[in-house]
């Protein structure tokens, strides 16, 4: 195992697949000040300054160590030193008392996500190493996960605003420290990596000891990398599937033909339903495949009238009606001239320069669906799903609904207050949706 600096041009190869990238490519590089992340963002600076573009690096200051402002100022210090543009990004409001891992994971998403695209950036850069991997390997190993929880992390994660990369999945930690020595840049050690209670720090300990029984990191990773080529060829069917058999609705419900999800091989099937149930729910992460594998059993037999990750999935006669669980809708949000705001997690809005003030976005509700179909009747909407009706996306102005664009409802027929209302969930239904983990 070479424990050489990377080079420049090793780099490039490693970035190579990773492509297409503009002509001068503007890259994000998630800064934690880890000697991981801190070589990634060097080499990535250099890389875009020989080809005419920029890096931007991001810093997440979660706030949970009294010590993690002052090391997010540190970085910003490096980073200026090597003339790397920085931002840190500051995780505010209260902090959970359970389950922080996976908050701080959400809340860290969520703000580079935002500042990738405040800043018009489309690829995000992650320092996730061969040893990560093969970690990861391991811990999904141990959910009793599926073909994608083996295949671990990508090196191409398509998103709602852009890209997540992977170029060093391929890498040995090692080497990452030797680059950062040859350059003479210092780095932080976390504590956090040192602290037992977490199962990834567990196994890193168990490293040598495993590697001696032939589970080194190389050979999981290679085992990741054979899930993944099978991931992708299932992708493909899923994809297929999605063509012939659903029909996607803009206002954020779904319905599939029934029979597909007794006439496809149940992998397939299971997958399918994954993403209809992420697009529809507007869900970050994905259901565990344990009840997703209950609900999938329901809808094969025709039974299902039942709720997963924030969206409710019933069969209705000949199909499968999936669309936003009511209880779960976010409250209406005021929308703002000259900004793109995000609703519900899955609606993208832009209000038109001249529309009037008070402005809400929210869902339709029962109540305002009745308002609606006494002004345009109830034949013309015959077509909407009752399950979704109180579901679909509407502006409101105080206690009334002033607009429904996805159903050609508006109360001043001379105004055009949306620019733009597009759904535009995290998980998409077809390539770079959900996995199973």
């Amino acid at each position: 195992m070479t424990q050489a600096p990377i080079s420049s041009d090793d780099f490039a190869a490693l970035m190579a697949p990773l492509g297409p990238f503009e002509a001068r490519p503007r890259l994000a590089v998630a800064v934690s000040g880890g000697g991981d992340s801190l070589a990634l963002a060097l080499l990535a600076k250099e890389w875009a300054a020989w080809r005419g573009g920029s890096v931007l690096a991001l810093t997440v200051d979660h706030g949970l160590r009294p010590e993690s402002g002052a090391e997010a100022e540190l970085v910003a210090t490096w980073m200026s030193a090597h003339a790397v543009p920085h931002r840190i990004l500051a995780w505010t409001g209260p902090k959970p008392d359970t389950d922080i891992q996976a908050s701080a994971r959400a809340a860290r998403h969520a703000l580079l996500a935002g500042a990738c695209r405040e800043a018009g950036i489309l690829h995000l850069l992650l320092a996730h190493h061969r040893e990560d991997q093969a970690e990861t390997l391991l811990l999904r190993l141990g959910r009793g996960s599926g073909v994608d929880g083996l295949a671990a992390m990508a090196p191409i994660q398509a998103t709602a605003w852009g890209r997540l990369l992977r170029p060093l999945l391929e890498i040995h930690k090692a080497r990452l420290s030797a680059t950062l020595r040859q350059l003479g840049q210092d780095w932080i050690e976390d504590p956090s990596n040192q602290n037992s209670a977490y199962a990834r720090i567990r196994l890193r300990r168990l490293a040598p000891d495993l590697a001696a029984e032939g589970l080194s990191a190389e050979r999981l990773a290679a085992t990741a990398s054979r899930m993944a080529r099978v991931r992708a060829a299932l992708d493909q069917a899923v994809a297929a599937a999605a063509a012939r058999w659903v029909e996607l609705h803009p206002a954020g419900f779904a319905r599939c033909a029934a029979v597909a999800f007794t006439q496809l091989p149940e992998e397939i099937g299971l997958r399918l339903l994954a993403r209809l149930v992420m697009a529809v729910g507007g869900g970050v992460h994905p259901p565990r495949l344990e009840r997703l594998e209950r609900l999938f059993g329901m809808v094969r037999d025709g039974t299902a009238d039942a709720t997963l990750a924030g969206c409710r999935v019933a069969c209705r006669g000949g199909e499968v009606v999936l669309c936003r669980e009511l209880a779960r809708q976010a409250p209406p949000q005021a929308l703002l001239v000259g900004m793109v705001q995000t609703w519900d997690g899955r609606f993208r809005a832009v209000l038109a320069d001249d529309a009037p003030a008070g402005l809400r976005l929210g869902g339709l509700g029962r109540g305002g669906w009745r308002q609606v179909a006494v002004s345009l009747g109830s034949r013309r909407l015959a077509w909407v799903p009752s399950l979704a009706r109180a579901t679909i996306p509407a502006l409101w102005r105080e206690d009334d609904v002033f607009a429904v664009p996805h159903l050609g409802y508006n109360l001043d027929a001379a105004l055009q207050s949306l620019r733009r209302l597009d759904f535009s969930p995290v998980h998409r239904i077809c390539a770079g949706g959900p996995r199973l983990v």
